[in-house]
């Protein structure tokens, strides 16, 4: 701003942009260094003592989960479906009643696609 020279600030703007880039470049790569870091010695770095815990809360939603699929498999009514949809409160629950409710759309679609062919064969 102290200077009236338009190109001289519109240099001072590239060289700022530039060095806002190198910084940003600086930041992603340390953000992936540490992301990507390699666990030491093969062991989780988290509270050793929460992991057991946390490991059992998973295998329990992965226990739940499969339970879940099976009973999904045997509804066959979308109104049905979308009514455990909005009563679950859990991402992954509700990703599998939304899988069902596709598998279910599909399979109404592709009934009414071959049925027409059905009818026609004498």
């Amino acid at each position: 701003e102290a200077t009236v020279d338009l190109a001289e600030r519109r240099r001072i703007r590239s060289a700022i942009r530039e060095l806002q880039r190198q910084e940003l470049e600086r930041d992603e790569e340390a953000l992936a260094s540490k992301r990507f870091r390699p666990e030491r010695g093969g062991h989780r770095q988290d509270n050793k003592e929460n992991w057991p815990r946390s490991q059992r809360l998973e295998e329990e939603q992965q226990m739940t989960l499969a339970a879940l699929s099976r009973q999904l498999e045997a509804i066959t009514d979308v109104e049905e479906l979308t009514k455990l949809l909005r009563a679950a409160g859990e991402y992954e629950e509700r990703k599998l009643i939304r899988a069902a409710i596709r598998k279910l759309r599909a399979e109404e679609i592709e009934g009414e696609v071959s049925s027409p062919h059905l009818r026609a064969a004498p």
